[in-house]
C-alpha cells in the first residue's frame, strides 16, 4: 500500500470510530421499532442494507453465532419481503465472499439463465425488435431464477447454519408484516398500471385495490409459506416439484386480467430449464489500485472488469491532489472509456470469448488512458480498444452505443466477528420485475432477460450480449471487496442501479480511497454517471453546483437524474471493530447495524 493511501485510511479509521452521525438523515423506525441509521460502529460484526428489518435479520443471525454468509442469506431473504420489487427468490445475483482464515476471495454467479430454446431472435418479431415496454411485463422476459441456488451454494461452501434457521426472520416478517414507508408506496404507485395487468399481483400489492398506505402493516402470508417450504424441503423445491410447476405455468401462460387488454407474451421456460440450473463458482476479477487489491465479479457480470479497467485508467492520476473539477473530469472520462470496452467484449463466457484478464490489465488501461485530455472531452460513443493487442491511443475501432439496462436491484454487505466479509448484489431486474406474481406463492418473477441486447447495438460491431440457449445476460452488478497488502479487508461495498452500479461503485471507491471521505460520506456524495453516452447523468447535488458549469466549459454535456444508486458498505477498523455505512437519503435512507455498538 502506498504511504498516502495508508495514511488516509488510518485517519479514516480513527475518525470513523469517533464520528457522530448528527449530519446524517434522522433515524426512522422499521417494524418493531427498528431504527434506520446510515452508519454504525462496533464489534461482533456488521450488516448494511437498504432496510432496517432486513439488516436486523442479519444481526439476529450474527448474535446467534452465525457467520457472515449465514447473515447475508438471512438479510437477503428478509429483503425479499420488504424489497419485493427489487429482489427475491424469483430473481438472481452475485455473491462475493472473503474468507478470513485463508484470506482469499470467492464468488458465486447466481445470474438467471435464458430458456434452452432461446436464440438471438428471442425479442424479435417480424424482423424488428419488440418494444422494450412490451417485453418487460411478459413471460418472455423471465429467466430461470438463481437466487435460491445462490443461497444454498454459499451455505454449502462457507455457511454454518441450516437454511430453515436462516429463513425464520424473513418468515416472521412476511407473516406478521412490516411497516409501509414512502419508498414502498411510491414504487408500488410507479408500477400500478403494470401490476393491474395481473390479478395475483393486484391482490397482493394493491390491497383492496388501492395503493398501500404509509404507516400501515403489509403482510405476505403466501411468501411466508413459500419460505417455510424451502426451509423444509431445501431450495431444490423451487427447481423441481410443485413450486417449479407453478413457476413454469406462470411464465408460459401469464395470468392476465382479461379486462386489461394487455398482451403478456408467453415465455418458453421448461421444467428441464429449472432442474438443469446451476450456479457458477469462478475466480473473482483482481485489480491492484494504490497498493490495494480490488476483488469483484467476473463475467457474466461486467462489474469487475469495468470498475477494474476504470481504476487502472485512473491509477496514473493522483486523485488525492486533484481539484474537484479535475477529479470529476478524469472519473467521467475513465468511465466513458471502460464502458466502450465493456460493450464490445463482455458477455457470458460460456458463449463468448471474453478477455477478462486483459480487460483488467494495467497495460491495456495505459493504452486507453492516453485518450484522456485535461482540456477536452471525448465524444461518445467512444470506439472500443483491443485488450488482447493494446495500441496506445488507438481510435480506429468502430463505436457502438450503450444498450439500456434497468435500474433496480438491491445490495447488502456483511462482516462477522471472525473477519469474514460478504458483498452480495441481487435483483429481479427493473423495479417490480416482470410484474408477474406466481399465484399463491407471494413473489414476483424477474424480467432479467431484457438485460440482453434485443438486436446488435451496432450492425458493424460484434455484440456479445445477444440472447442464447441457457445464456446468462450481461449484468452491471459490482459487489466489491478491497484488501490491503496483508490480505485483510479494507472496505466492501456495492449498489443497485442497473448500469449506474458500475459508476456508483467506482465513484464511491475513489471518494473513499483517494479523496479521503469517510465511507458514509463517500456513499452520500452526489453522483455522476457516464456510460459512453453523449451526456453524463448528474444528481441534483452536482446539477446545482458550480462544478457543473466548470465541467461544461471543458466540453462536458449533462442530463439530470434524481437518484443514482443506493450503496451499502462495511469498513474494517482496528481491534476487531467494524463500521457499517448506508445511504443517508437515497431510497429513504439505508440501515447500518453492528452486533455490539461502540460507546459514542
Amino acid at each position: 500500500m502506498t504511504r498516502p493511501v495508508a495514511r488516509r485510511l488510518a485517519v479514516l479509521a480513527v475518525s470513523a470510530a469517533v464520528m457522530s452521525v448528527g449530519a446524517a438523515a434522522p433515524p426512522s423506525a422499521g417494524q418493531d421499532g427498528v431504527e434506520k441509521e446510515p452508519v454504525a460502529v462496533g464489534y461482533g460484526g456488521a450488516v448494511s442494507s437498504v432496510d432496517p428489518d432486513a439488516s436486523a435479520a442479519g444481526i439476529e443471525v450474527l448474535r446467534g453465532g452465525g457467520n457472515a454468509v449465514d447473515a447475508a442469506v438471512a438479510t437477503a431473504a428478509a429483503l425479499g419481503v420488504t424489497e419485493p420489487y427489487s429482489s427475491g427468490i424469483g430473481g438472481g445475483g452475485y455473491f462475493v465472499y472473503y474468507d478470513a482464515k485463508s484470506r482469499k476471495v470467492h464468488t458465486v454467479d447466481g445470474r438467471e439463465t435464458a430458456p434452452r430454446t432461446a436464440d438471438e431472435n428471442l425479442f424479435v418479431e417480424n424482423g424488428k425488435a419488440i418494444p422494450f415496454a412490451d417485453a418487460v411485463s411478459s413471460g418472455l422476459s423471465v429467466g430461470t431464477p438463481g437466487t435460491p441456488a445462490t443461497w444454498q451454494a454459499a451455505l454449502d461452501s462457507w455457511g454454518s447454519k441450516r437454511l430453515s434457521t436462516l429463513l425464520k426472520p424473513a418468515v416472521r416478517l412476511a407473516r406478521d408484516g412490516f411497516t409501509v414507508d414512502e419508498t414502498f408506496r411510491s414504487q408500488t404507485a410507479s408500477n400500478e398500471t403494470r401490476f393491474r395487468y395481473f390479478p395475483d399481483t393486484t391482490e397482493l400489492f394493491l390491497p383492496d385495490g388501492k395503493l398501500p398506505v404509509v404507516g400501515s402493516t403489509f403482510k405476505n402470508p403466501d411468501l411466508a409459506r413459500t419460505y417455510e417450504e424451502l426451509g423444509r424441503k431445501g431450495v431444490g423445491a423451487l427447481y423441481r416439484g410443485k413450486l417449479a410447476d407453478d413457476i413454469v405455468d406462470t411464465v408460459n401462460e401469464p395470468p392476465v386480467d382479461p379486462d386489461s387488454n394487455w398482451n403478456a407474451r408467453s415465455g418458453d421456460l421448461s421444467l428441464k430449464d429449472l432442474s438443469a440450473y446451476r450456479t457458477k463458482r469462478q475466480a473473482p476479477t483482481k485489480t491492484s489500485y494504490r497498493g490495494l487489491d480490488v476483488y469483484a465479479m467476473a463475467p457474466s457480470s461486467s462489474g469487475g472488469t469495468t470498475v477494474g479497467e476504470a481504476l487502472n485508467i485512473l491509477e496514473r492520476t493522483d486523485l488525492s491532489k486533484a481539484s474537484d473539477v479535475q477529479y470529476l473530469h478524469r472519473y467521467i472520462e475513465a468511465s466513458r472509456i471502460a464502458f466502450a470496452d465493456r460493450g464490445r467484449w463482455v458477455g457470458d463466457p460460456a458463449f463468448e470469448d471474453v478477455p477478462t484478464k486483459e480487460l483488467v490489465s494495467q497495460k491495456f488501461a495505459d493504452s486507453r488512458e492516453c485518450l484522456i485530455k485535461d482540456d477536452a472531452v471525448l465524444t461518445s460513443p467512444v470506439a472500443p480498444g483491443d485488450p488482447r493487442n493494446p495500441s496506445a491511443c488507438d481510435t480506429s475501432g468502430t463505436a457502438a452505443p450503450t444498450t439500456y439496462e434497468g435500474d433496480s436491484t438491491t445490495h447488502l454487505t456483511v462482516a462477522d466477528k471472525w473477519g469474514n466479509v460478504v458483498a452480495y448484489t441481487l435483483t429481479i431486474e427493473q423495479t417490480g420485475g416482470s410484474a408477474i406474481t406466481v399465484p399463491g406463492r407471494g413473489f414476483i418473477l424477474n424480467n432479467e432477460l431484457t438485460d440482453f441486447s434485443f438486436t446488435p447495438a451496432s450492425p458493424a460491431v460484434h455484440d456479445p450480449n445477444l440472447p442464447g440457449p441457457g445464456k446468462r445476460p450481461r449484468s452491471s452488478m459490482s459487489p466489491t471487496i478491497v484488501l490491503d497488502k496483508h490480505g485483510k479487508p479494507v472496505v466492501a461495498l456495492g449498489s443497485p442501479g442497473g448500469a449506474t452500479i458500475i459508476t456508483t461503485v467506482l465513484q464511491t471507491l475513489t471518494g473513499f480511497l483517494d479523496r479521503g471521505l469517510p465511507l458514509v460520506d463517500a456513499i452520500a456524495a452526489p453522483r455522476a454517471s457516464q456510460r459512453n453516452q453523449t451526456t453524463t447523468e448528474l444528481e441534483p447535488g452536482l446539477w446545482n453546483s458550480p462544478l457543473k458549469t466548470k465541467l461544461e466549459t471543458i466540453g462536458h454535456g449533462f442530463r439530470q437524474n434524481p437518484e443514482i444508486g443506493a450503496a451499502t458498505g462495511v469498513q474494517r477498523l482496528p481491534n476487531g471493530k467494524w463500521l457499517a455505512a448506508a445511504e443517508t437519503v437515497r431510497r429513504g435512507g439505508g440501515s447500518a447495524m453492528v452486533v455490539r455498538p461502540a460507546p459514542r
